[in-house]
């Protein structure tokens, strides 16, 4: 983890981008310290603490704001209520949180991959840089809605921006105007192929436009190194292209497996974990069918499609991808 300050007593805590999983968290040092997100797992989020506690006074950090209810940005949640922490996040995103199930990970994540079918292998052999032991789900019990909120943090005005349903239903992005530094949470993945679980393509590019108009300095993306307004865009534009790409196959009677293998990357090639792209299409797919915005994932279908379109890739040559850093 790489602890960076960003602004004033404000930090950044970076994790190399090995895939799924490998979030970014943040920390406000002042007033009793906030931190944005946890991490996927305990020994990580106790790592993290530690280094935030390095500038608290010894201490854990008074409030945890969760930008949204994906495991690998709020399962560390217990170690701060444990320590009688305040946890806040958007109404939304407390209640898709509790429906969440970590044994179900902690199984795939010990088991043998040789054990499991052929599109859970990837999923699998990801999991298992993770020790999800003694993780509890503890959702929000500040909760924001729509409106969003505004705190003051030891002087830093710190606004809550509820952007969802975009990446998930309930996201929230953390913006220090004084300081030109905003958290987005994964409504950016910086130079990382982006995964959506809830919520609508235009609304997301939607969000990542109203990110984009801050005119913030600094980016701090869920996944990925630190991000300016360019990158903001580069996503917005990735998804609107997948989008219209897959509206024209939907509307041609293609399925999303076929569509991923027909659809050029261009500039977005090189992002990391780009046979996600087979998702996105999924995701495309539910909406342009009239799906509501929170209608679960075929996860399997979508896990296979995955695992297809690497294998189909890696026949093909001429595409490039970074297969050394694919789930």
């Amino acid at each position: 983890m790489d602890l960076v300050e960003v602004g004033p007593d404000v930090y950044a805590l970076l994790q190399p981008d090995k895939g799924l999983g490998w979030s970014n968290s943040g920390l406000i040092a002042r007033d009793g310290g906030v931190v944005v997100d946890t991490f996927w797992d305990l020994p990580r989020t106790q790592h993290a603490m530690d280094l935030y506690a390095e500038r608290l006074s010894g201490a854990a950090a008074r409030r945890v704001i969760n930008t949204h209810h994906n495991g690998d940005h709020c399962w560390g949640n217990k170690l701060y209520v444990d320590a009688g922490s305040e946890i806040l996040g958007h109404r939304r995103c407390a209640e898709f949180m509790a429906r969440e199930d970590p044994a179900l990970l902690h199984s795939l994540s010990v088991a043998d991959p040789a054990s499991l079918p052929a599109h859970l292998r990837r999923f699998a052999v990801a999991l298992s840089a993770f020790d999800f032991t003694g993780v509890e789900i503890c959702p929000p019990t500040t909760l924001i809605d729509d409106d969003g909120a505004t705190l003051d943090v030891g002087g830093h005005e710190v606004r809550l921006l509820s952007l969802g349903p975009a990446h998930t239903a309930g996201d929230v992005a953390v913006h220090l105007p004084g300081s030109g530094v905003v958290f987005t949470g994964d409504l950016l993945f910086n130079q990382c192929t982006p995964i959506g679980w809830e919520g609508t393509a235009a609304q997301w590019m939607a969000a990542l436009d109203v990110l984009a108009g801050l005119g913030c300095e600094i980016v701090v993306p869920g996944h990925g190194p630190l991000a300016t307004n360019d990158d903001l865009l580069a996503m917005r534009d990735y998804l609107g292209y997948v989008f219209e790409e897959a509206r024209m196959h939907y509307e041609a009677g293609r399925t999303p497996l076929e569509t991923a293998k027909l659809i050029e990357l261009g500039p977005y090639a090189g992002w990391n974990e780009p046979e996600r792209l087979a998702f996105n299409v999924h995701r495309a797919f539910r909406e342009l069918r009239g799906a509501a915005w929170d209608e679960p994932a075929d996860v399997a279908s979508v896990w296979r499609d995955i695992a297809a379109l690497s294998d189909h890739w890696r026949e093909q040559p001429h595409v490039e991808t970074t297969p050394d850093r694919r789930v």
